[in-house]
Order: C-alpha cells, then structure tokens, then sequence
C-alpha cells in the first residue's frame, strides 16, 4: 500500500483504471449504454445538487464576481489550447494522418468539462462555487465558440450549427439541480455535515460512470481498431504532451496571476480539460461527410488520459491541502 501510496496509486485511480478494463471487456450496448446514460445523468443532477446544498449563499455569489479567474480559465480554454492544436500542425504527415491532426486541433477547440473539473476540484478542496462558474460559462460561450474558431481554422462539409439541446442539458443537468440545492441548504446542511463521506461517494462515483460512457461509446464505434498500433501509441503521446504543456502552464499562470491555492486549482483543473460531452455532438455536424470517427478519437483518448491524471493531482492535493 506504501508503494501505491507513494506513486497517487489509490483506491480512486485503481477505480478509473477498472472502468477502463471493464468498457474494454463488456462495452455497454444498446439498452444498457441508454441506462448507464440515464444513472450517469442522474449522477450528475444530484452531484450538483449536494454541491449547491453545500456552497453557503455568499460563497456562490464570491464565485460569480471572481471575473479574473474566470477569464484566466477562458483564455486557457479559447486561446493557450488553440495556438497549441495550431502548433501541432508539424507532426503531419510523419506522427499523425491528416484525419488525426483534424482531431487534435478539433479537441483543442472544444470548451472546458464541467461535472469532472467541479468534481475534482471539490475532491482537492479548492474553490468549487468558482470552479462552477468558470466551468459553466466555458460551456455555455464554447456552443457558440467552438463552431466559430472550427469555420476560422479548420475546413468543414457541413455548415457548422449550434445546437440548443446543449444550453438546455447544462441548464436542466448542472444549474437547476445546483439553485434547488441553494434553496433546501438551510434544511439539510446540519444532516450533511454529519454525513459528509456520502458526498464524496457521489464525487468519485459520477466520475467512474463518466468514464465507463466514454469508454464503452469508444468500443462500441470501433475506432480503437480503427489504426495501427504506432499510430495509436504516437497519438496517446501527442495527447499526453498537450496535456503536461497545459498543465504546466495553467500552475504558472495560477501561481504568476498571484491566486490563492483554491483558485489555483480550479485554473488547473477548469483549464486544462476538453469536453467529451460538447465535443462528439458537436464534431457529428461540424464534420459531415469526413471520417467523424477517426476525428473525435483524439478528444475520446485525451478525455481518458485527463481524467486519469486529474484524478491523481485531485488526490495528491486533498492530502496536502492545509487543515481547516
């Protein structure tokens, strides 16, 4: 246990990996993919909602008004993300394929998670009524973000539309549940308090259904065959260097911005994510008539990889964070 102690190898990252082994074994298909949507959008309605009953008024107001860190996060998001899918435009034709390339700079244009970037920054004890808010807000402007920079930096066949169905599940899934949690915190708070490790079930345990989804949508579309090994290591590579270079930069930005360690957590992890959700409705307009398959497999392989290595940061910054 020491050993997998001193590597962040813990019960959750060995959770995440088992999802990973057990979507590769038995995907869901069919009526069961339709019910590990449903328990994984459930998840996330009562996820937010503990989340509101937990944020004290005030807290979520202080999160609105953090409009540095807000911007912070919408400029790592739209802009640092951006210029580095643009960059990895000198790995064609010898790492990536053209098609791979189009998926790599496609992820880089898709806006910030929300449930896992909240998730995890509430399991590192940072600032989660901001995280909220910057999470939200990247979701809510890549809608409409996200098909303008495709149409300015990348070619389409088909004409790039937004989708109202995105708005209304952010509103319905994530803002709704969270302000019915405001308004019952003054009866449930003294019961939470006193059952605080349930909360941290519901933490860990939306993330394992959001990699279970994910994975098992991977599976089920075949995409995983759908290329040499080399070239599925080299992407993973590709995936892993965006990553650390985000990650990176997101510290020091944190860190030179002069935040405090709450908020430099959620620039980390608001900043440094790709969503799987907003992103594969999307890539099936924007890219009609390409090999859609092939061009969301980079945003699939990288949302596995952030979650994996977010989970560990998360892990490794509960146990340090300071003592209340």
């Amino acid at each position: 246990m020491r050993l997998l102690s001193k590597f962040y190898l813990d019960g959750f990252i060995l959770s995440i990996l088992a999802m990973v082994v057990l979507a590769s074994i038995f995907p869901a298909r069919g009526d069961a993919a339709e019910v590990v949507s449903w328990l994984t959008k459930i998840a996330i309605g009562l996820l937010f909602l503990l989340y509101g009953t937990r944020l004290a008024p005030q807290e979520a107001i202080a999160g609105l008004k953090h409009w540095r860190l807000h911007l912070t996060v919408l400029a790592c998001t739209f802009v640092m993300f951006p210029l580095l899918g643009l960059a990895a435009r000198v790995l064609v034709p010898h790492i990536l394929t053209a098609d791979l390339y189009t998926g790599v700079l496609f992820l880089c244009l898709v806006p910030s998670t929300v449930q896992s970037s909240i998730a995890f920054t509430s399991i590192a004890k940072g600032n989660v009524a901001g995280a909220i808010v910057s999470a939200t807000v990247s979701n809510l402007l890549g809608v409409f973000l996200t098909p303008a920079l495709v149409i300015l930096l990348m070619n389409t066949t088909g004409q790039a539309r937004v989708d109202p169905s995105a708005v209304v599940d952010i509103v319905v899934q994530l803002l709704v549940p969270f302000l019915l949690g405001q308004l019952i915190r003054p009866k449930v708070k003294g019961f939470l308090a006193r059952y605080a490790e349930p909360t941290k079930l519901v933490d860990r345990g939306s993330i394992l259904l959001v990699v279970y989804s994910a994975f098992s949508a991977g599976m089920v579309e075949g995409i995983w065959h759908a290329m040499s090994p080399w070239r599925i290591l080299a992407l993973a590579v590709v995936c892993c260097v965006i990553l650390a270079v985000v990650i990176a930069a997101t510290g020091f930005l944190g860190e030179a911005l002069t935040f405090d360690r709450a908020d430099r957590i959620v620039v980390v992890f608001c900043g440094s994510k790709k969503s799987l959700a907003t992103g594969l409705p999307m890539a099936t307009v924007l890219f009609a008539g390409h090999q859609a398959g092939l061009i969301v497999l980079p945003l699939m392989m990288f949302h596995q990889i952030q979650l994996i290595t977010c989970a560990a940061l998360a892990q490794r910054w509960a146990r340090t964070a300071p003592s209340a």
